[in-house]
């Protein structure tokens, strides 16, 4: 998918497969959750309309008597008899019985979204004020890989996300797959889930975590077993070299401005991990945690000014004369 394409999706959140909601689900985890929703939601509604009902007909079965009405005329107050006690006997056990019935059924939710099946994929992803650091784990430190904002997942295979936080309490919520989970900082979480059909799920941050929290998104891309594997492959190569004069000169840029302070491209010095892994991040869909699609020219205004965009980021503002900033452009397009 282009970023042109992303782009009019982003414009029409609910016109495409990936809609942010709980109610559109894509997995058997989110599934579940929905099927506990549509079942407290009806039993809810139920409750509340013969509760409605009952105060009706409480409030119109009997005139009460007029208030300048003689004493000794006025028809003393009932207070129901044996019938109204049995009345509200019973509706003490209904609503202990509801709960009880939605407590159980919550507890097999729960357990059923704790308990990852075997030969899951591992993925640690990390909260940031305000972006998610994404690495997929080897034994061979070469073939790890690192990307930004992005999680690609197999589908029908089973995903278990190791999520912890650099800084303050964040929340992973994709609602088209699984129900959410706090990031703790100096706490290690689990959550696992399994995209059945392939598709673009957005994901946010839904515990307030400073200035921008709500721009602080995540994309999941779904896609065939063999496509991931090809991606996967393609994520742990290095840089490309430069093959022509502007990117070369791109490439300078970036190594001699203070974006090594905080980034790093494989192959080249550039180490840091303060911000995100760029060595890939010409063929990531969104840039600023799910802010704008990823063209030209938004990057471009991202690297000059991120504070108009998003105030309060980490990113400062970058002083790159037009010559460079389009030679830096260049080179950060062809880190794919």
């Amino acid at each position: 998918m282009s970023a042109d394409a992303l782009g009019t999706l982003l414009q029409q959140p609910l016109q495409f497969p990936g809609a942010h909601s709980a109610l559109a689900p894509a997995g058997p985890q989110a599934e579940r959750v929905h099927a506990l929703w549509q079942f407290m939601w009806i039993v809810s509604a139920v409750v509340w309309v013969v509760v409605v009902l009952a105060a009706l007909y409480a409030t119109f079965r009997r005139r009460m008597p007029a208030v300048d009405a003689p004493l000794e005329e006025r028809e003393p107050l009932s207070s129901g008899g044996p019938g109204m006690l049995t009345a509200v006997i019973g509706a003490t056990a209904a609503t202990i019985v509801v709960l009880f019935v939605f407590l159980i059924l919550d507890f097999r939710t729960g357990r059923a979204l704790t308990t990852p099946p075997a030969g899951a994929l591992p993925i640690k992803v990390t909260g940031h004020q305000w972006w998610w650091d994404v690495q997929y784990p080897s034994s061979r430190p070469d073939q790890i890989v690192t990307t930004a904002n992005e999680i690609h997942v197999p589908i029908g295979r089973p995903v278990v996300l190791e999520l912890a936080s650099a800084d303050v309490i964040h929340s992973f919520w994709p609602p088209n797959l699984v129900g959410k989970r706090d990031l703790i900082p100096g706490y290690t979480s689990t959550l696992w889930f399994r995209a059945d059909s392939a598709g673009l799920y957005r994901g946010q941050c839904a515990e307030f975590c400073g200035y921008q929290h709500a721009k602080m998104a995540f994309y999941i891309v779904a896609e065939p077993p063999e496509k991931f594997t090809a991606w996967l492959a393609q994520q742990r190569d290095s840089a490309h070299t430069p093959a022509d004069s502007l990117t070369r000169r791109g490439r300078e840029v970036f190594l001699s401005s203070s974006c090594v302070m905080c980034h790093s491209i494989q192959g080249t010095p550039a180490g840091s991990r303060v911000g995100p892994d760029l060595t890939h991040l010409g063929s990531r869909l969104t840039i600023a945690a799910g802010t704008l699609p990823n063209t030209r020219g938004n990057l471009a205004g991202w690297i000059v000014d991120p504070q108009s965009i998003k105030p309060g980021a980490e990113m400062p503002s970058n002083q790159i004369s037009p010559d460079d900033l389009q030679a830096l452009l260049a080179y950060l397009e062809t880190l794919r």
